[in-house]
């Protein structure tokens, strides 16, 4: 008598950097940004946005140890107030908590 042989389905793995907003229908959302540089003294990360970015929008910075949500209250730009980060641009926005070099900035 010849054993049968069936083929076992694998179960399927999601990417670890994905990240599942709600609301969002579980779409993985796209990061938006990332963060350049932070300087710890003042609190200020230095962040290049993939899109345009309005000051008062909400986002998710997430990053290895790096979890949070925060509304940008404002941006600047070679020292100057901007009340939109074009794409592309770099801004330095006040922040919450620590932030790391490489951390995803997530629009909610």
């Amino acid at each position: 008598m010849k054993k049968k042989i069936t083929k076992t389905k694998k179960p399927r793995k999601t990417p670890k950097n994905n990240l599942v907003i709600s609301g969002s229908r579980g779409k993985a959302a796209k990061p938006i940004g990332v963060v350049t540089h932070f300087y710890g003294g003042i609190e200020v990360a230095i962040m290049k946005f993939k899109k345009p970015v309005k000051a008062g929008s909400v986002v998710r910075i997430k990053g290895a140890t790096t979890d949070f949500e925060q509304k940008i209250k404002s941006m600047q730009y070679d020292h100057k107030d901007v009340s939109v980060a074009k794409k592309g641009q770099e801004v330095g926005v006040k922040v919450d908590d620590k932030v790391r070099q490489g951390d995803e900035i997530f629009k909610l």
